[in-house]
């Protein structure tokens, strides 16, 4: 998964026995423990979906691991994809509207994207997303949401970089609630992706990046600054240069971005 990125807090233990239930749409199937809910979710169908209570091995983009503990929303949904490479090349970013669209329903209006895959409150992470596609047709999306979890306790440096629901609502709403009012907002987002491609939803998210920033890129060992402008209508990240001069870079180009 993606999100609050760190290390590793259980032992590797096999993946509990999970209870399946029809959640908006979804066949959501609930875990105590598992190792990845990406992982798991590979050997699911479209509009599937699990929930972890925690995950063991937790992974954020490049492999990076993830502190996953109890009381943090852990969910990862499988959606089937078209095989225009080019139309879904942008599901980390559907995926990131529909998580904002969905923190809103539960009082959360100060959220906004950072590129590719973390949703923020002002400077500290709130949640991640990382897409995996195991097999041709279909997407897992990993989410995860700091809910009323303690992942400073697990990692001190992650008690100035995050942020959780507990600290930004009086009463965060349940895990159930939680992953069923995501699970709306998804299906929402992945059809209006599937109906109208990326350019209809292109609009919104660009609304989602806050105030222009300026960036440090790593191109795969080449850096490059300069203001963040969003992102084009394929889904491109856009980066002006100091002579006003705007670059579109392919995601898989951008190994890392900061906010500097």
């Amino acid at each position: 998964m993606t999100g609050i990125i760190a290390m590793n807090i259980h032992t590797a233990k096999p993946d509990s026995k999970p209870h399946e239930s029809q959640v908006a749409g979804w066949t959501l199937q609930e875990v105590d423990v598992v190792g990845s809910t990406n992982f798991f979710a590979a050997k699911l169908s479209a509009w599937h979906a699990v929930r972890a209570d925690t995950q063991t091995a937790g992974r954020g983009r490049f492999q990076r691991s993830w502190v996953s503990d109890a009381g943090g929303l852990w969910l990862s949904a499988v959606v089937p994809v078209d095989p225009d490479r080019q139309r879904w090349e942008a599901l980390p970013l559907v995926a990131g509207l529909a998580l904002i669209e969905s923190l809103k329903k539960i009082g959360i209006n100060s959220a906004r994207l950072r590129w590719p895959n973390d949703i923020m409150v002002n400077e500290r992470k709130l949640a991640g997303l990382l897409v995996d596609n195991f097999t041709p047709k279909l997407a897992v999306i990993g989410i995860g949401v700091n809910v009323t979890n303690h992942p400073d306790e697990h990692d001190e440096t992650l008690k100035t970089t995050t942020t959780r629901l507990a600290d930004l609502v009086p009463h965060p709403p349940s895990l159930a609630v939680l992953t069923a009012t995501i699970l709306v907002e998804l299906r929402s987002a992945i059809t209006s992706l599937a109906n109208a491609g990326f350019g209809g939803l292109h609009p919104q998210i660009n609304k989602l990046w806050g105030e222009k920033r300026r960036v440090s890129i790593d191109l795969d060992g080449v850096k490059r600054s300069g203001l963040f402008m969003g992102v084009d209508d394929c889904g491109r990240l856009l980066l002006q240069d100091e002579v006003l001069r705007t670059t579109a870079l392919e995601p898989h180009q951008v190994r890392l971005l900061r906010e500097i």
